[in-house]
């Protein structure tokens, strides 16, 4: 088997898992949220990240793979960016209609396009544009209710947009820059992202919620579930990682809507939730969208291959990391979602 064909499968690999374990948590975490009302999303991140944290000690210790220090000022910024994102995302859908946060989650990959292009002068071709515009209008479409708006709600919306790109950008440029696998970036930023939210958590989570973490009661129904969500947060961290690492932060944020369409699919087939023929034309639309986002970066990877010569003077890259990539190299967009009120609905979803 050569190079190219297991490079092929360890994206697969990496796809499937991301994909299993989001649906797996979501199901996990509905039943922590409508079913025993653990309301607090933001502290439970934070718990899922140091779970994460002594599981990859506990792997480092087993010599499962090679601990390689590199610039600490690197990681601890990415880290905190990272844990402030996730608590911008809770305070956008705590301050915000629904509609209006999946609206800011549609934003997160025109913005990252935007970013990409201006700061690191990627080259996004018309297909590659034209099938991201119909993935989002088909999830826009599936999932979007309403757009009540409001100032306080708007802003947060943009700061987490904007802290929400920046850190999926930089997951994918350090691990390249300093040459480090997913694994060894996640276990180094893993706990100054649980500290940050660990420490916010409690105050978000007390606003959002108007309950105190440390006063509920925690029966042990409740104990397993949170148990059981922890682990299973390993695997959607480390393959969050392991996605943007091996494709794009685009890509996986093109991935991260193909759970979203998932997850509401699951939710009518097995748990009869509410549903009706916009959804599903939506999450046709967004399906078709994806396929030709695969499609076209596949084409774009193929001629890439056929150029016999670069010229060095444009050292511009162009977006071809497609669902399936195939771009050497060996990322944490971890998203805690509060639902507004005292239920959690299935169109949103809760990652570790």
């Amino acid at each position: 088997m050569g190079d190219g064909q297991r490079f092929q499968l360890g994206t697969v690999g990496a796809l499937t898992l991301s994909v299993v374990s989001s649906v797996s948590i979501v199901i996990c975490n509905k039943a922590l949220i409508s079913s025993l009302g653990f309301m607090f999303a933001t502290t439970l991140t934070s718990w899922h990240l140091l779970v994460t944290f002594c599981s990859l000690h506990l792997a480092l210790w087993m010599k499962l793979f090679e601990h390689k220090p590199f610039d600490p000022r690197a990681v601890m910024g990415f880290g905190i960016l990272n844990g402030c994102s996730i608590g911008l995302l809770n305070l956008s859908l705590g301050f915000n209609s629904v509609g209006f946060y999946q609206m800011t989650k549609l934003a997160i990959i025109p913005c990252t396009v935007l970013l990409e292009t201006l700061f690191f002068r990627k080259k996004f071709s018309r297909s590659i544009q034209c099938s991201l515009a119909i993935l989002l209008l088909g999830v826009g479409i599936a999932t979007i209710t309403d757009l009540q708006l409001n100032v306080l709600g708007s802003i947060m919306s943009l700061f987490a947009i904007f802290t929400t790109c920046i850190a999926q950008i930089m997951t994918n440029t350090i691990q390249k820059r300093f040459k480090v696998s997913s694994t060894q970036l996640l276990y180094q930023s893993c706990p100054y992202q649980a500290m940050t939210l660990f420490i916010i958590g409690p105050f978000l989570d007390g606003l959002l919620t108007k309950q105190n973490v440390f006063a509920f009661k925690y029966t042990p129904q409740v104990l397993v579930f949170i148990v059981l969500s922890c682990v299973i947060s390993i695997s959607v961290n480390f393959s969050t990682f392991l996605v943007i690492g091996k494709t794009s932060p685009v890509t996986y944020q093109v991935l991260g809507h193909l759970k979203t369409c998932l997850v509401l699919a699951f939710g009518y087939v097995l748990l009869h939730d509410p549903f009706c023929w916009r959804n599903i034309f939506g999450i046709i639309v967004a399906v078709i969208g994806m396929i030709l986002y695969s499609y076209y970066c596949m084409i774009e990877n193929q001629q890439k291959a056929n150029d016999m010569v670069v010229p060095l003077s444009q050292p511009k890259e162009t977006e071809v990391q497609p669902l399936l990539g195939s771009e050497n190299g060996p990322a944490m967009a971890t998203d805690g979602v509060i639902s507004k009120g005292q239920t959690w609905s299935s169109n949103k979803d809760l990652h570790a």
